[in-house]
């Protein structure tokens, strides 16, 4: 299916909304996620039948896969997660992967950012560093997520769903499906 430059501005504004909860609250509400996720399988499926349910639930499989090990370890929130998966069931697994490229980058370019703000590189590359050795060595995902938990109050977090809105729309207007300038 093609993605038609309303269905991209649509997905474009609940990014920015769940953006803003998330930059305030640290967190993106169900109340947002699952009318997302659901309004796109119905969208899909009445406007491309069965071939474009199938279509739907495959970018939403997608949505699910990028984040979900990183949440099962306690890296990522489930709203997050959602809300992946609600972008894919309206745009498709390739735009879905190839924005998740995006959200990877805008990710770490505010992470960096946010470390040089904070002026503690060496405590931030020391923690990169236990949380990497921790993922190679335990690969229980319970255990990393206890871990994480523990960690959580002494962490500034990223809200996720900004880099998640940032760089899915960036790809968006990249790849021409915001419409042509």
């Amino acid at each position: 299916m093609t993605v038609v430059p309303a269905v991209a501005w649509f997905v474009s504004a609940v990014l920015v909304v769940a953006a803003i909860i998330d930059g305030r609250q640290l967190r993106v509400p169900n109340w947002l996620t699952f009318p997302l996720l659901f309004a796109g399988l119905g969208f899909a499926a009445g406007t491309g039948g069965a071939w474009g349910l199938g279509w739907s639930l495959a970018g939403a499989v997608v949505g699910l896969l990028c984040l979900l090990p990183l949440n099962l370890i306690g890296g990522m929130g489930e709203g997050d997660v959602k809300l992946m998966m609600g972008m894919g069931a309206w745009v498709g697994a390739y735009h879905t992967l190839m924005a998740f490229a995006g959200t990877v980058l805008a990710g770490g370019v505010l992470g960096v950012a946010m470390i040089a703000a904070s002026g503690e590189w060496i405590r931030h590359l020391a923690m990169m560093q236990v949380i990497g050795h921790e993922i190679l060595a335990i690969r229980n995902p319970d255990v990393l997520s206890e871990r994480a938990a523990r960690r959580k109050p002494s962490m500034r977090l990223l809200p996720y769903g900004i880099p998640i809105a940032l760089g899915s729309i960036t790809y968006f207007a990249c790849w021409g499906l915001l419409g042509s300038w």
